[in-house]
């Protein structure tokens, strides 16, 4: 983890995240947590958050007793957090402490946001808050999860779930994936990218895409699918078919599809909306204001087109993300 961190300032204005560390936690998903949220950004000129770690004991030995984690907050830090991360840790069966389902239970009554990274959706379901709702979990815990808590919607071989104000991740991974999801969700594409540039991870995986992959590593170099997606990449605003990705490959349209499937987990035409609206978003942030030429440049085709895909994946409408997002909001 690096050490710089908000943890210590009281930034006046700026959305608070609190992470709760509990016996047992994870933390590799602790890590990813401070990355995305609580590192100071020099190279934007701003913070993004004001971030805080919380614990209901004064010590907490962290999963199979790696290290102690000392000097946090108590618990009612909880109860000023407007996105709250819960714990999650390998120990799936062992019930959460009272206090920690009734930190939960508070700050979802009074609107805070709520993620669950990995085994934190455990946590969620066991303090009632996802009775209805759609979660994921890890791959190796569904079966436990469902049998657990069947009035939640599982969705078991997702990333992650953004369910409007409860997100939850699949776990290790996923969880920069969702962490990155909620910043672009909170300050746009453009930030989103330069916290990912700084962690060197990818800038966006849609949460829909595979838990797992069926070939992580491909048996042979030249399959790799590296210099097709930066060949493409660079001709977003052109027609571009799943057909003419497959001829760039030199393979036919089937195995260009499983080679996503097992390299990317998502399917080729998947994969290029999702970079056509990423380059839609960045244009409409840099000041853009024709929803037609942003369309156009971005390869969505008409303003139609775009704002159809911008509510699907975003939530709002151009204008909404324009207003909210574009040059001069800040």
């Amino acid at each position: 983890m690096a050490k710089e961190s908000s943890h210590g300032a009281h930034p006046a204005g700026l959305h608070r995240v609190v992470v709760i560390v509990d016996e047992n936690s994870n933390p590799f998903e602790l890590s990813c947590a401070i990355e995305v949220f609580g590192l100071r950004r020099p190279e934007l000129g701003r913070d993004l958050y004001d971030f805080r770690l919380c614990s209901p004991e004064p010590r907490t030995a962290m999963r199979d007793g790696f290290f102690t984690l000392t000097g946090v907050a108590g618990l009612e830090a909880a109860d000023a957090a407007d996105t709250l991360i819960v714990p999650n840790r390998p120990d799936v069966e062992v019930p959460r402490r009272p206090a920690v389902l009734d930190a939960v239970r508070r700050a979802h009554a009074r609107g805070a946001r709520l993620v669950g990274f990995c085994s934190g959706a455990f946590t969620l379901a066991e303090a009632g808050v996802l009775d209805g709702r759609r979660a994921t979990a890890h791959w190796q815990w569904a079966d436990s999860f469902r049998d657990r808590f069947p009035s939640v919607h599982l969705e078991p071989d997702v990333l992650f779930v953004d369910d409007g104000d409860i997100l939850t991740a699949a776990g290790s991974s996923a969880a920069l994936d969702l962490g990155l999801h909620v910043v672009r969700r909170d300050h746009g594409a453009e930030v989103a990218n330069s916290v990912s540039r700084r962690l060197v991870f990818a800038a966006h995986r849609d949460g829909g895409q595979r838990q797992f992959v069926e070939r992580p590593v491909p048996d042979l170099p030249d399959e790799s699918l590296a210099p097709l997606l930066a060949w493409a990449q660079e001709r977003l605003d052109t027609v571009l078919t799943v057909s003419d990705l497959a001829a760039r490959a030199a393979v036919s349209p089937a195995t260009l599809h499983r080679r996503f499937r097992a390299q990317l987990g998502t399917t080729p035409l998947s994969w290029l909306t999702g970079e056509r609206l990423a380059l839609a978003c960045r244009l409409i942030e840099r000041g853009e204001s024709r929803f037609e030429v942003v369309a156009r440049r971005s390869g969505l085709g008409t303003a139609a087109n775009l704002r159809t895909l911008m509510r699907r994946e975003t939530g709002v409408a151009p204008s909404v993300y324009r207003r909210r997002f574009g040059a001069g909001a800040n």
